[in-house]
């Protein structure tokens, strides 16, 4: 009898357990507070969807601001338009492709130069060749320019001066005088994404503090109160996205200082340190060892190290000597990535200020990229990091993001909208979106 009794308890048990199966309550998609049927995007290069050093029609499509667009069509979201290259030009400007790997593992990537979208060159004068592009006409949503700047967003020579701005523009360079700012606010729009500000730091960054200045700070605060007085002034809402830590993307992490002498010393055992031209203070440069918190450019030619240069002492190894220390425009040394960071942290407390005095929605991409270089992150069961090509978020020219990198940022400002607005648009599946294309 005891035993029937159980076996009684046993089954109830385990009709009861199934009866409390976990419910998965997915919230139905809504607008919430904000009007989503005219969403505009506004940026650079990353805006753009440009990738593996070039804009071009694949990595156009997988922009993060066409993903958002896309998602918000759920929520009320009306046609997200890009100013999309041609099929037969899909290529546009050309850009860098994975072919192989050399014996030590090193990548070999190869330049697309087939179907572009280049329509020609326009020297101008005190500025240099203007690369232009087949011209776009039709509806934008997608305002991303690469290159552009926040100091440029006023500036009214500069649809002559940028050739991905000037394809948007009915006017050829340089006859053009619109600015980005009146050309974006030309048609009216109920939402906003803006993501300005990254080359205002990045320019200097790359160029190894030797070819382009970092924006003034004031100058900055100044023309992101304009910008954001302008896309809020009848009302509109937005989402905007801070500037990243230029020293965290693998454009300054994967040719080390270690890596190049440990490379040196297997044939010279007796090389002691590289040299470079490094920053005092102010404009003044001085040779000095290099180290670890010195960071070399991905594009560093690592064959020019050891090879002879003339000095007045003879001829002496390149970046081996004090004599010969490697040129500053390859490398961010310390004083160069402090003065960097300076500007960041003081551009995204403008940017975090006024996006609190409008009520806007707030995507911190410093912190969020900072925390993928330092712990990686998971999501949907998909592994990345901020590892050049096997990271899978970052693209071959280790500044953009792939496809699928982009697909995680627009999630990220997808979490930022939902947050700050009571919406509720989708996100999408990261694993439909690949990383570095392998051969």
């Amino acid at each position: 009898m005891k035993t029937f009794k159980l076996h009684i308890y046993i089954i109830a048990g385990l009709l009861l357990l199934g009866a409390c199966k976990p419910e998965i309550h997915t919230p139905k998609p809504s607008a919430g507070s904000v009007d989503f049927s005219r969403y505009i995007a506004l940026g650079n290069s990353l805006t753009a969807g440009y990738a593996d050093g070039g804009l071009y029609l694949a990595g156009q499509q997988v922009s993060y601001p066409s993903i958002i667009g896309k998602q918000m069509q759920s929520v009320g979201g009306g046609t997200f338009s890009q100013p999309l290259f041609s099929t037969a030009q899909a290529n546009g400007s050309g850009y860098l492709s994975l072919t192989g790997f050399n014996a030590d593992g090193t990548p070999i990537t190869t330049p697309v130069t087939t179907n572009l979208a280049v329509r020609g060159v326009l020297p101008v004068p005190g500025f240099g060749n203007v690369t232009l592009y087949t011209k776009y006409t039709g509806d934008i949503n997608n305002y991303g320019v690469p290159g552009i700047k926040l100091l440029h967003i006023t500036y009214a020579p500069y649809g002559n001066l940028n050739g991905y701005f000037e394809r948007l523009l009915p006017g050829n360079a340089p006859t053009n005088s619109t600015t980005y700012l009146d050309f974006v606010m030309s048609k009216p729009f109920t939402f906003f994404s803006n993501w300005l500000g990254n080359n205002d730091a990045l320019g200097y960054a790359t160029s190894g503090g030797a070819g382009d200045v970092l924006t003034d700070k004031s100058t900055f605060a100044a023309l992101y109160n304009v910008l954001i007085n302008t896309l809020t002034a009848k009302g509109q809402k937005g989402v905007v996205a801070t500037v990243p830590d230029v020293t965290s993307i693998p454009y300054f992490n994967t040719v080390t200082v270690g890596a190049i002498l440990a490379g040196v010393q297997k044939a010279n055992p007796n090389a002691k340190a590289l040299y470079i031209n490094a920053l005092v203070s102010g404009s003044t440069y001085a040779p000095r060892a290099a180290t670890t918190n010195d960071l070399i450019i991905l594009t560093f030619p690592t064959s020019k190290i050891g090879q002879p240069v003339a000095t007045p002492v003879g001829n002496l190894p390149y970046g081996l000597t004090p004599y010969t220390p490697i040129d500053n425009q390859y490398v961010l040394d310390e004083n160069e990535v402090a003065l960097t960071e300076d500007y960041v942290t003081s551009y995204n407390t403008t940017i975090k200020s006024v996006a609190a005095s409008k009520g806007l929605a707030v995507f911190d991409a410093y912190t969020f990229l900072q925390n993928i270089k330092q712990n990686g992150l998971v999501v949907n069961g998909v592994s990345v990091n901020s590892n050049y090509i096997s990271g899978g978020l970052f693209s071959l020219d280790g500044v953009h993001l792939t496809p699928r990198g982009y697909a995680i940022v627009a999630n990220e400002f997808i979490k930022a909208i939902n947050d700050k607005y009571n919406s509720s648009i989708p996100q999408v599946n990261i694993s439909d979106y690949n990383g570095v294309k392998f051969p």
